[in-house]
């Protein structure tokens, strides 16, 4: 009886150690969550013009702060509503992490935004953050040759109130 208890206990100790292991390496999987947009207006910002873009490519990549040496990288591309999700495993609170608008499928709208070229992403669970989804800023691209319908909108955003 001794020994039937005393392997029920051992059991259980592994059972605890390995759902505890499980847990541990759960907390270190991050999502990313982002969007990426034409700019016709090439102000680098957001306007009532602007439009996702479905079927972008974009690139997630930690760098060590001191090396700079790459620790992590993952691309992927925007759903049918421009919207992207990466899923970033590890820890990265020695890494700085930025997702990064790649390629556009739009030939019109496919020159790289150099204002909001990059998003910076915090990849660690060591900032009080009790979330394992990571919201990005909006990136983009902007077309060859801002579009005449952006005068009045901009004159209207620009205008003294």
């Amino acid at each position: 009886m001794a020994k039937a208890v005393a392997l029920v206990s051992v059991l259980c100790i592994v059972a605890l150690a390995a759902a505890s292991v499980a847990h541990a390496h759960q907390r270190n999987v991050f999502n990313i969550e982002g969007d990426v947009y034409c700019d016709p207006c090439r102000v680098q910002f957001h306007t009532e013009l602007s439009k996702r873009i479905p079927g972008a490519t974009v690139r997630l990549e930690c760098q060590n702060e001191d090396t700079k040496a790459v620790t992590y990288s993952v691309e992927g591309l925007t759903n049918a509503d421009g919207h992207y999700s990466l899923r970033v495993d590890g820890d990265h609170e020695k890494d700085v992490c930025v997702v990064k608008a790649i390629k556009s499928p739009i030939a019109e709208c496919s020159e790289p935004m150099t204002d909001v070229a990059e998003s910076r992403i915090v990849c660690t669970n060591n900032i009080g953050m009790h979330s394992a989804v990571r919201f990005a800023n909006p990136i983009g691209f902007m077309t060859k040759v801002g579009s005449p319908q952006c005068i009045p909108i901009l004159q209207d955003f620009f205008a003294d109130d």
